[in-house]
Parts: C-alpha cells; structure tokens; sequence
C-alpha cells in the first residue's frame, strides 16, 4: 500500500489567513494539525495541532506560565483572540521547518517511520511537482496499519 491510498483530502490553509480562521479550519474539521500551503498547493510548512496552539498563544504566556493563572477565567477563554488578525505568516517561527511531506508513492513504512521520527501526527502527500494531493494522518494510518486495508 502507498501513501496515496490511505490520503485523504483535509482543508489548507496560506501564509496571509488569518490566524483565527487557521484555528477555525483545524478546530471543525477535528483536524491533528494543518498543512499551510502556498499559491500552488504546495506545502509551505506542516504544523501539528500543538504547534498552531504555538501560533494562538501570545508568546508572554507561552514563556512565563505564572501569567496564565493571573488572567480571569472569562478573559482566558478569548486569549487566542488577540492574535485572531494576524496572519499565519505572521506568528510563524523563523526560520521555518522544512515541511513534512512524503511522495504519494511512499511506502506506509516509510510514511511511519517519518512520523515518528519528526512527531507529527500529520504527513502532506506531494506529487512529482510538489503539489499537495492529500494528507495521512496519525489515525488513518494506525488504523490501516490494524485493519490491514483502507475503509474508502
């Protein structure tokens, strides 16, 4: 089995949305992470869903956690909103991380020994130009790996 028979087709997002739509997007698609792409589909960068809470939490409280129990519980529940008007871009680290794509060719091996060696729970699926053509996430490749076989 290839990995381009276990991708399936998730929702990207660019460099310019909007941070707030980037949590949108992986929040109600029950999504393990994004895959930020560029005008031609092909991935810029690969985040797991801790890194874009990286991209949500201002940086004050991601480096002093003693600021976190200083903020009222009404106001905690709308911290990411502060940075809801930047862009993905923007709250990216520099330098960024050279994405995590395997070729649709790729051997489910191969796809799981990336995965665990880069901890991602998310792998972008490239064709011959670099393009993305879909993803294997952590659950569906674990679940191949039990069942023996994809579920369509």
């Amino acid at each position: 089995m290839r990995a381009s028979d276990i991708a399936v087709q998730i929702p990207t997002v660019t460099l310019a949305d909007p941070v707030a739509r980037a949590v949108r997007v992986m929040g109600l698609g029950r999504l393990p992470g994004l895959i930020v792409v560029d005008e031609r589909r092909r991935p810029v960068q690969v985040l797991p869903g801790t890194q874009v809470l990286r991209l949500i939490v201002p940086r004050a409280y991601q480096e002093d956690p003693a600021l976190t129990r200083i903020v009222d519980e009404a106001h905690a529940d709308l911290f990411w909103q502060e940075l809801a008007e930047m862009s993905v871009g923007d709250c990216l680290a520099r330098p960024k991380a050279k994405p995590v794509t395997v070729r649709a060719e790729a051997t489910l091996l191969e796809v799981a020994g990336l995965m665990a060696s880069v901890r991602s729970p998310l792998i972008a699926v490239v064709d011959e130009t670099g393009s993305l053509t879909g993803a294997v996430t952590l659950d569906r490749l674990v679940s191949i790996l039990a069942l023996g076989e994809p579920d369509s």
